[in-house]
């Protein structure tokens, strides 16, 4: 009786953590995949309140953070807000995150250095480019036999989605890394640690330069984080204001437009 005890015991100790990361592991996929549907509607907000707003840069940044705030933040499960609407609950973390950066998002517990410079959203406007002419005929009908395509906002965002379990976020990030061709993952394999495990090369996926450059530098600092990259495009229902397409990235900690 005492051997099969510590059979289990020893049978236990061996299959617990994997079973554990398995657990933990599932947890973060879903995670992901709430972070990129919460993205695909942030954009989606994004490009309409910029179709409203002469393509301002500022509402659209506010309207993509208020959108996907539900993965960064659990305001609604926040014992220091007990007491509060929902509605006001949603007011203070998004007055916690409207400056469109990463500091004090786990307070003590997470590596503050230099995430004052670490966006959630990259937004670039990839059309129009809107002239002078643009603006004065916006609201002119043209002859049918004249008639042009309307002018449209076209907008490509990049959400900085944390990931936000512990030690999955590691192996996750290694991983996505590899994938992206960002850093080979050669180290063991740890159901066979006498073989090493090998994502160099061949199943690499590309990665915009900007986009991979930062993820980079996010990770040395112990920042672990994944980019989702999304777009959405609406007819402008304003005409634009050229003062806010001098560039055609919108301003972001980190991010030079």
């Amino acid at each position: 009786m005492g051997r099969e005890s510590g059979q289990a015991a020893v049978e236990t100790a061996l299959t617990l953590p994997l079973v554990l990361f398995v657990l933990l592991g599932s947890l973060q996929l879903f995670l992901l995949s709430q972070s990129r549907l919460l993205a695909q509607y942030a954009v989606f907000q994004a490009t309409r309140v910029g179709a409203l707003n002469h393509g301002a840069c500022t509402p659209m940044t506010h309207a993509a953070l208020l959108s996907v705030l539900p993965a960064v933040h659990s305001f609604l499960g926040d014992r220091a807000l007990s007491g509060q609407t929902p509605g006001e609950r949603l007011g203070e973390a998004f007055g916690r995150f409207r400056h469109n950066h990463y500091l004090g998002y786990k307070g003590a517990g997470w590596k503050d250095v230099g995430t004052e410079s670490e966006a959630l959203v990259w937004l670039v406007r990839e059309q129009p480019t809107p002239t002078v002419a643009d603006v004065g005929a916006f609201d002119q009908p043209l002859p049918r036999a004249n008639r042009r395509e309307p002018l449209r906002l076209e907008v490509r965002m990049v959400f900085w989605a944390p990931l936000r379990i512990p030690f999955v976020d590691w192996v996750f990030s290694r991983i996505a890394a590899a994938r992206l061709g960002l850093e080979s993952y050669t180290n063991q394999n740890p159901l066979m640690l006498t073989q090493r495990a090998n994502w160099d090369l061949d199943t690499r996926q590309p990665l915009e330069s900007r986009t991979a450059a930062e993820l980079r530098r996010r990770l040395a600092r112990g920042h672990y984080m994944f980019p989702i990259e999304v777009s959405s495009t609406m007819r402008m229902m304003t005409p634009p204001r050229l003062s806010e397409f001098a560039a055609a990235g919108c301003p972001a900690p980190g991010f030079t437009p």
